[in-house]
């Protein structure tokens, strides 16, 4: 049995403020794309991993592996499965592909194993594996807070061709949570008003690439463009080739455009595939879940 666990960009990323246990309350919009992993399972007697890219762990510091055990010790059950990673999605470059796979996990391994969880116990689970985690449980586009955890799924189907470019550089997330300015108010426990949240800000303007440009912003941008040169050229370049809109996705290091010609999405895909990975979605893309 083999399952896809499908990416997603971050259309737009703001910090509110840092919380007091230490992590970020955030205000972004997750959406898929046509970049994904293949995660195929069979039946064993153990837990156990092997993935096609040999520098990833395939122990329990892989997510898959840490849903599995989860899932066991929760169910209570002694049945064990074999994961089969095909990684495609870039590590370290904001697109959440772990997270997209550990999300699979949970929600194939009960099928398979006879167990049935309600969709409290699965988001918990999920949540315990990373805060964006929970997003991949489901399918569509989601506004996110809170952590990420927080989730608000709405209809959004953007009449973009979207061309992503990682320019192979991983970017840790937890680096650049740590460097990143936080420009919201610096009250303790308080979160800064914001005339409109992200979610109005795109419904309102997806079709406007201008507007976004004004008003959908990346808050890890300046300092990602800044310390590290081959991103910012890269975003650059996918304006040189014509997307009405380039922007990071997350923490990076990847970078999607929306074009509005398929000639030009292909075009600067075709160029820019010479030095870096690129992919490229068709409009109104809806994802095998």
């Amino acid at each position: 049995m083999t399952t896809r666990a499908y990416a997603k960009i971050n259309l737009g990323l703001r910090i509110l403020r840092k919380r007091d246990d230490g992590y970020h309350d955030i205000e972004t919009i997750f959406h898929r794309i046509n970049v994904f992993d293949e995660i195929s399972f069979e039946t064993a007697s153990t837990i156990s991993m092997t993935c096609n890219k040999h520098d990833l762990p395939t122990d329990d510091r892989n997510l898959c592996v840490r849903a599995a055990i989860l899932l066991q010790k929760m169910s209570g059950i002694h049945e064990g499965v074999h994961i089969t990673l095909k990684k495609n999605i870039p590590v370290g470059a904001g697109l959440g592909g772990g997270s997209a796979d550990a999300a699979t996990v949970l929600r194939t391994l009960p099928l398979r194993w006879g167990v049935r969880l309600n969709q409290q116990e699965m988001f918990n689970l999920a949540l315990e594996l990373g805060s964006d985690v929970p997003y991949f449980l489901q399918p569509g586009t989601a506004y996110a807070t809170g952590k990420g955890e927080l989730l608000d799924y709405f209809e959004l189907d953007p009449d973009y061709w979207i061309v992503l470019v990682y320019p192979n550089i991983q970017i840790s997330t937890s680096w650049a949570y740590q460097h990143v300015q936080v420009k919201g108010k610096k009250e303790k426990g308080k979160i800064p008003f914001i005339s409109s949240t992200l979610k109005d800000i795109v419904l309102e303007n997806i079709g406007e690439p201008r507007m976004l440009m004004n008003f959908l912003p990346n808050d890890f941008e300046p300092l990602i463009l800044r310390t590290y040169e081959p991103v910012a050229r890269v975003k650059q370049a996918l304006y040189v080739a014509g997307a009405a809109f380039a922007q990071m996705s997350g923490s990076g290091s990847s970078v999607y455009g929306l074009f509005q010609k398929e000639s030009h999405a292909k075009d600067a895909a075709q160029e820019l595939a010479k030095p870096y990975h690129v992919s490229v979605t068709p409009p109104h893309f809806k994802p095998e879940m």
